[in-house]
């Protein structure tokens, strides 16, 4: 796998992780009979930040390979 396919797969990943948080902090809160925004706000900061930064750390690595991956296919067209 070139370093373009695995900037995606690690972008993909940064995706997973931050729609992951959502949704624990959504089950989280599935038993509270109204919802509004405050309430929602307090159910990610139960849910912590690991899986924040995890998807911030995940989408820097992802970007980085995909810079890579473009700068080596324009040396190699240079090359050529």
């Amino acid at each position: 796998m070139n370093n373009k396919g695995v900037g995606v797969v690690f972008c993909l990943i940064a995706a997973i992780l931050a729609a992951a948080r959502y949704v624990a902090a959504a089950v989280f809160m599935s038993n509270v009979s109204s919802w509004s925004e405050e309430l929602f706000q307090c159910g990610l900061e139960y849910v912590g930040s690991p899986l924040k930064i995890m998807a911030v750390v995940a989408l820097i690595v992802g970007i980085v390979f995909l810079v890579l991956g473009v700068c080596q296919d324009l040396r190699k067209s240079k090359k050529d």
